[in-house]
């Protein structure tokens, strides 16, 4: 009943938006004199201070040659951030732009809430879109518009705790990878020894919300790593196959047999020292300034289809709201020049192929060595991101649901996840 009543949110907050878009009663003229005070509000999902410092930096130059436009950028926590915008765009205070994840983008961009930016992007000279990746920019554009511009195109990698895997007396992550071990197989079976040497869990989901609002990123990496996704480039469910019965019955073992997972309902931070690894993104190295104890990253365990390269996307829009929308263009146009990318490089890689490519992409980020670095630049390149889909917002909330039974010690494996497939599969394969 609680997962029904939150879809049934979810839709009608997408649906009023979406009329209202479709009536183009909220959209504005952009219209505005050159020294009219405007002040822009752009919607982000971290609070870090490094973060909110760069992109304020960002904003603040961006005052120099416009001492007119005040920017400010809100905070809206991970986990209610799409529910929440969806409200604000609804209302009568809507933000003139904000982040939005690349499983996001086909139900924004579809909707009409997105301004189209390239048009005016593109009539800047200096400002090279040539330069950004032609696979980066694909997921943002539709016909000949362009919705977004990715600011971060993230791999996911491994963080793990060296000291933890030392006191168990198990193979680092590199030294796996040096003798061909480093699977989620092997990992398994080292992961026991780590819970059982140390009494730390050996894996804590992806930022800790693995069975809520990160279930995609932590179970996608697993299940490609034996062959399959949530659904394939055809839209079609691939829960119900064998391969994903067995990627998803080792985790379910690792969960509930081996207890070396953090389970539902509880805690291990990884960052704290409270687990062996985690998957993450290196927008998350601040949080180890502190650490006091040894970290590395790695590139994600091999399953029986090889390695699999996981990349997060994330851009920059301006919502068609907007009461300044020609403004807030020009700001994006600020926010993903070149010399601004570089700056947002350090903490979210980017997607212009200039600033991959160099050398101060690799000595961007002071929490990272060149070497951890290559590994994010390798992803990049090799990487596929996360599945996308217009109903993805309602097939998310749905899915978070639908896996509670799997998250059972008793569950069957096999006939659970059939029966999540059954469930999903309306949402999923549409015609």
């Amino acid at each position: 009943m609680r997962i029904l009543k939150g879809l049934l949110i979810c839709v009608f907050l997408f649906s009023a938006v979406f009329f209202t878009f479709a009536n183009g009663s909220q959209e504005s003229s952009g219209e505005t004199a050159e020294n009219e005070p405007v002040k822009l509000r752009f919607t982000v999902w971290s609070g870090n201070p490094d973060h909110l410092a760069t992109l304020n930096g960002i904003a603040d130059s961006y005052r120099e040659d416009h001492p007119n436009v005040e920017i400010a950028f809100d905070t809206i926590p991970f986990s209610e951030y799409v529910t929440k915008l969806t409200l604000q765009l609804s209302g009568s205070n809507p933000p003139d732009g904000g982040w939005l994840l690349e499983t996001s983008a086909p139900t924004f961009i579809d909707s009409g809430v997105l301004a189209e930016v390239g048009s005016h992007i593109k009539s800047i000279e200096e400002y090279d879109y040539a330069d950004f990746s032609d696979p980066a920019m694909e997921l943002w554009k539709q016909g000949d518009g362009l919705y977004g511009i990715p600011f971060s195109t993230s791999p996911f990698v491994m963080f793990y705790n060296e000291d933890l895997f030392r006191q168990a007396g198990v193979p680092t992550p590199p030294e796996a990878i040096e003798n061909g071990n480093w699977t989620w197989e092997n990992f398994a079976e080292s992961a026991r020894a780590i819970k059982e040497e140390t009494g730390k869990y050996a894996f804590q989901t992806f930022n800790g919300a693995g069975y809520d609002a990160r279930l995609f990123h932590t179970i996608v990496p697993i299940l490609r790593a034996y062959g399959v996704d949530m659904w394939n480039e055809e839209g079609e469910l691939q829960l119900s196959t064998p391969e994903a019965d067995e990627a998803l019955s080792l985790y379910h073992a690792m969960i509930f047999d081996d207890k070396t997972v953090e389970p539902p309902g509880t805690q291990a931070d990884f960052f704290i020292g409270d687990a062996a690894t985690t998957i993450s993104q290196i927008s998350r190295v601040p949080k180890l300034s502190d650490a006091d104890f040894e970290w590395d990253i790695a590139p994600l365990p091999a399953g029986p289809a090889g390695r699999p390269w996981v990349i997060g996307q994330a851009a920059f829009a301006v919502f068609r709201a907007s009461k300044h929308p020609e403004v807030a263009k020009d700001f994006l146009a600020h926010l993903t020049n070149k010399e601004n990318v570089a700056k947002l490089a350090q903490f979210f890689p980017p997607a212009r192929v200039s600033v991959i490519e160099s050398k101060a992409f690799v000595e961007a980020n002071p929490g990272l060595t060149s070497d951890q670095m290559e590994i994010v630049q390798q992803g990049i390149k090799n990487g596929t991101v996360l599945p996308s889909h217009v109903n993805f917002p309602k097939i998310s909330m749905e899915a978070r649901g639908a896996f509670d039974s799997l998250w059972q010690a008793d569950a069957d494996v096999k006939a659970t996840l059939k029966d999540i497939n059954k469930q999903l599969k309306p949402l999923v394969e549409t015609d």
